[in-house]
């Protein structure tokens, strides 16, 4: 059966990590049934082997689509572009979003631009340029505390 063929009925497929674990891989290639607490404590896998990864968050993305929720794919998709960028980035820009935080809409669609020109994150810049149309309709660039 092609992957296609699996999507069209999610159901198929959905828990992947369930029904079609050999789908599933670690970022180092690794299928889902060398996960075991043994391979852990034994050296075979690392920490790092028990994290989602991109493809994985967009293959749930598939899924959703043609589940009909588009809401959940997008956000889905968004995740796998989150996995790509380091955690520091990531909380720079989850500062940046608090309210108050950024002094300007041109500060959020700079972090939206060096994401999508440095990780490839295109939905994730769309979401920070939504965020600073709102903000500046808002007036949440004001200092908040």
């Amino acid at each position: 059966m092609t992957d296609n063929e699996r999507l069209d009925d999610g159901n198929k497929i959905y828990p992947v990590g369930e029904k079609d674990p050999d789908h599933v891989r670690t970022r180092n290639g690794r299928p889902l049934r060398d996960l075991t607490l043994d391979n852990l404590l034994g050296g075979q896998v690392s920490e790092a082997d028990f994290r989602i990864t991109a493809d994985g968050l967009r293959l749930q993305a598939q899924i959703a689509e043609r589940a009909g929720r588009p809401n959940l794919a997008q956000n889905l998709r968004r995740g796998a572009e989150l996995v790509e960028i380091p955690d520091g980035e990531l909380l720079d820009v989850y500062e940046l979003l608090r309210p108050g935080r950024a002094q300007s809409a041109e500060q959020l669609r700079a972090a939206a631009n060096q994401l999508r020109l440095t990780y490839g994150a295109k939905e994730t810049a769309s979401l920070l340029e939504e965020a600073a149309l709102v903000y500046e309709r808002r007036g949440i660039f004001q200092r908040r505390f």
